[in-house]
């Protein structure tokens, strides 16, 4: 089993950007410190949700920073960025850093982001096969041309290229993950071959029967059956780690709403659709009872049975829920010291 941290750097009631910046990059720290596996990054415009607007761009931060730790983005999102652009600084990260950094990939939603950088609502309802194909053709292939409907261009060399990685574990090229939320993402996935993942508001159930489903099209798409079965799926969920279940949840229903509620109500569509947001409460409840938040014992036995429920084996937690920093380095340390050592 693979434990890593899933930081948002979000901005908390009361806080500066760049506090939340500050308490993400020392999380990923003490994660290193702490033995833990992997941080993923994630990636927003516009809103205290998070104050990350370039999760690969932080990644490069922190891989210069560490040394044996996976960096990985949740998610760099396709539909604002050109597949290209991101391929070369994915191909990048990987060739310098030993073959520690993961891309992961999602559409992100309909906001305002689409109007700010040109690429209008289609590329998101539309865009994310074509974009996603070029992306992964980019990180496989010595020279890449395409006659897509958003990107064409004649054929270029692929420079940097991934396969010339000196020392990596994976030398083919960076590990690329998709966030999946609906069974035409997991469909998307599965037919290339490619692990998800998944998000934090899922309980056990849903991710099972979304492994269930990626398993079945990747079968359905001539996927081979080791890699079929051996998917590196990841889950995404929150810890936090308490001498009580009480204390731990008290801790994040103090600080998680007020966050909750400033960043998602400051999320605007590019078409003046409703979105309905969820109750900042009762989805901090939500989380607190689907995720380990309590002692270690029982973190690490909830961990254990997301995992035998589900067949994932990999997880990204949200650590900073307390939205103070002294708070989340303890959290990220008990996690390391306390967790980690019951799940073998």
């Amino acid at each position: 089993m693979r434990v890593g941290t899933f930081v948002l750097a979000a901005q908390f009631p009361g806080q500066g950007q760049g506090e939340a910046l500050h308490r993400a990059v020392r999380s990923a720290e003490v994660a290193e410190e702490a033995g833990l596996e992997s941080v993923w990054l994630a990636e927003h415009h516009f809103v205290p949700y998070g104050t990350c607007p370039s999760a690969i761009t932080l990644a490069a931060l922190l891989l210069g920073r560490t040394q044996t730790l996976r960096v990985g983005t949740a998610v760099s999102v396709l539909p604002t960025t050109h597949p290209v652009a991101l391929g070369e600084q994915a191909a990048l990260l990987h060739l310098t850093s030993g073959g520690r950094f993961s891309l992961g990939v999602g559409r992100g939603g309909p906001w305002v982001d689409l109007e700010v950088f040109g690429a209008g609502l289609k590329a998101y309802e539309e865009g994310f096969p074509e974009s996603l194909d070029l992306l992964l053709r980019w990180l496989r292939e010595a020279h890449v041309a395409s006659e897509g409907d958003r990107f064409a261009f004649r054929e270029v060399p692929v420079v940097p290229r991934p396969a010339e990685a000196i020392g990596a574990t994976d030398p083919a090229g960076p590990e690329v993950v998709v966030a999946c939320t609906s069974p035409k993402s997991v469909r998307l996935a599965a037919e290339r071959g490619l692990p998800m993942l998944l998000g934090m508001h899922c309980g056990d159930k849903d991710k099972a029967e979304m492994v269930a489903l990626w398993r079945r099209c990747a079968r359905e798409a001539g996927r081979p059956a080791e890699e079929i079965l051996s998917a590196p799926h990841v889950s995404a969920g929150v810890a936090q780690i308490g001498d009580g279940r009480a204390e731990a949840a008290e801790t994040l229903l103090k600080a998680m709403p007020g966050w909750l509620k400033q960043g998602l109500d400051a999320h605007v569509t590019v078409d003046g659709r409703v979105r309905a947001m969820r109750d900042p409460r009762a989805y901090t409840e939500l989380l607190c009872g689907l995720h380990p938040v309590g002692t270690p014992q029982l973190c690490a036995d909830r961990l254990a049975a997301t995992s035998e429920r589900t067949g994932i084996t990999r997880f990204a937690l949200l650590v900073e829920g307390s939205g103070d920093l002294a708070a989340t380095e303890e959290n990220v340390r008990r996690l390391g010291a306390e967790v980690l050592p019951q799940l073998g």
